[in-house]
């Protein structure tokens, strides 16, 4: 499909509309979160482009709070659930309750029902947790008993873990982790933004508090825009070309082919689209980009390569066959 110059402007005056309301969303939660620019902006990406968010970082690095604030500025229903080892499907998508007075059963729903749910620690709960989790993620539906639930919209799952302490987690089911649109890597903050976390936690100091500035009917919204965004053909043939360069990396010229034992799926695909696109309405743009695409790919690829022992002994990691292929694939 054609589009000419003056409707990629009209897209863009639409997009900048809207934008505003995500640029107060963006500096409200600043007010508490010092730097981890990257990880604020990529969960907002996360939610206009309607996919669930994998958190990894090492424990103190803000994750939860940063959700939490995401959550408070968004006038919708926050669920925060604690994953342990001795969790139980009902404890997440509910139960039925026996009601003795008349002898009927009556369906007590569970924190899935929430716009935003937060999985703290997701890796340290059984796979029968996982699977009910999986349900809610793909389908956006909960089935109880003989029962099947719509959740409302918007709908989306924040999911923490730890990639340090192994002893007691159990390793998320490949299916599942393809479910998340985004895998964030959380990292240290520099010393500058140490320093000024330290001066927030001051005890003569009261902490910021993070005010409601947008509905749930106004991110519904946005995301319609998103749908709007151009994308020539020839950045859509770059997105192909950049996933199908993972399962099959001799076709395009690179020698890594012994590090992948899996590329990514069709859904990275889709995903690489949607979130290219997230990264234009973030950059107040009604047309995408080549760099909006390298600039998401990582974080839509890194749990979808899969690598090979060859890769494992030459100390390769997916992180590592995503760069490889960002760096030598031309981009167009």
């Amino acid at each position: 499909m054609t589009v000419t110059h003056s409707e990629v402007q009209q897209i863009g005056q639409l997009v900048r509309s809207h934008y505003e309301h995500f640029d107060r969303l963006l500096t409200e939660i600043r007010r508490v979160i010092v730097g981890q620019d990257n990880l604020l902006k990529k969960m907002l990406v996360g939610l206009l482009a309607d996919g669930h968010v994998l958190l990894e970082g090492v424990p103190g690095l803000a994750k939860t709070t940063a959700v939490a604030c995401l959550a408070r500025a968004i006038r919708t229903r926050f669920q925060r659930i604690q994953f342990t080892p001795d969790l139980l499907p009902a404890d997440i998508i509910g139960t039925l309750v026996f009601q003795p007075k008349d002898g009927t059963f009556v369906v007590k729903k569970g924190p899935i029902f929430a716009n935003l749910v937060l999985a703290d620690e997701i890796n340290r709960a059984p796979a029968k947790v996982q699977s009910a989790l999986l349900e809610a993620m793909q389908e956006r539906q909960v089935t109880i008993s003989d029962q099947t639930f719509r959740l409302d919209e918007p709908f989306m799952v924040l999911a923490t873990q730890n990639p340090i302490e192994h002893e007691g987690t159990y390793p998320l089911p490949e299916a599942q982790v393809d479910r998340f649109m985004l895998k964030l890597l959380v990292d240290y903050p520099s010393r500058a933004e140490e320093r000024q976390i330290l001066d927030r936690m001051s005890p003569q100091r009261n902490l910021p508090q993070v005010s409601e500035v947008l509905d749930p009917q106004q991110v519904l919204a946005a995301r319609q825009v998103l749908d709007e965004i151009y994308m020539d053909d020839k950045v859509k043939d770059y997105v192909v070309t950049l996933v199908h360069a993972t399962r099959t990396p001799a076709d395009f010229g690179l020698n890594i082919g012994d590090w992948i034992e899996y590329g990514a799926s069709p859904r990275a695909s889709i995903y690489l689209t949607r979130g290219a696109r997230a990264m234009a309405f973030l950059a107040g743009r009604g047309y995408v980009t080549p760099q909006d695409v390298k600039d998401i790919a990582p974080d839509v690829l890194r749990h979808r390569v899969i690598v090979s022992y060859e890769a494992e002994a030459e100390e390769k990691t997916a992180e590592d066959v995503v760069r490889h292929v960002l760096d030598h694939i031309p981009v167009p």
